[in-house]
């Protein structure tokens, strides 16, 4: 196995990828329908509609209910870069771990 990639169930893949491209810098690769591929360095994230309350797993309830963790070089780097950009979680700020490592969380549209 060489990579995992992230695939998010959002309720509107549009404002996710505004969010993702806007405040986190990503790139879209691909975009359509219900599907989209953003990415930024070595990280690539696929966003998938969860909108549709007839269908069963893509129910709106899932949107916001996945979560991932990202390796990067400089985390405290990372997070100056995001704090401006006010998705910090408010629980989450950078800090050490007692596992080990030093990280923070962000937010999402669908939280």
């Amino acid at each position: 196995m060489l990579a995992a990639i992230p695939a998010f169930p959002v309720f509107d893949v549009e404002r996710a990828v505004g969010f993702y491209r806007d405040k986190l810098g990503c790139a879209v690769h691909y975009q359509e329908g219900d599907l989209a591929i953003l990415g930024r360095d070595q990280f690539e994230l696929h966003l998938w509609a969860a909108n549709k309350p007839d269908v069963p797993g893509a129910e709106p309830f899932i949107a916001g209910t996945a979560s991932c963790r990202v390796r990067v070089s400089d985390v405290d780097a990372l997070h100056a870069e995001l704090q401006p950009a006010g998705i910090v979680h408010p629980n989450g700020q950078l800090a050490d771990q007692p596992w080990g490592t030093r990280e923070f969380a962000i937010l999402d549209p669908d939280n």
